[in-house]
């Protein structure tokens, strides 16, 4: 388990806290609540095709003319530091 809370720790501080300044304890857990949320819901993960902690396993696209077609839309989250992107339905 310790090994695991170092990863996070780790990989909080690399890609939020080295990257914004933080103003007092509430834009603390602000930015720590939109991380943690990027991080579990969105992020890809090293693993098994690089599939969420939280959801199932993406289906493969394997048609090339739906690959060229894709429509991909960008969300930002606190204010441009973490980018999430999903395709457009």
């Amino acid at each position: 388990m310790n090994s695991i809370t170092e990863r996070w720790i780790q990989a909080c501080r690399h890609e939020l806290l080295d990257r914004a300044l933080i103003w007092n304890h509430a834009h603390l857990l602000h930015a720590l609540r939109e991380y943690e949320h990027h991080h579990n819901q969105h992020r890809p993960h090293r693993g098994i095709a690089n599939a969420r902690p939280l959801r199932p396993l993406p289906k493969p696209i394997t048609d090339p003319t739906t690959l060229t077609h894709l429509h991909v839309h960008r969300h930002d989250r606190l204010g441009g530091l973490l980018h999430e992107y999903e395709n457009a339905a």
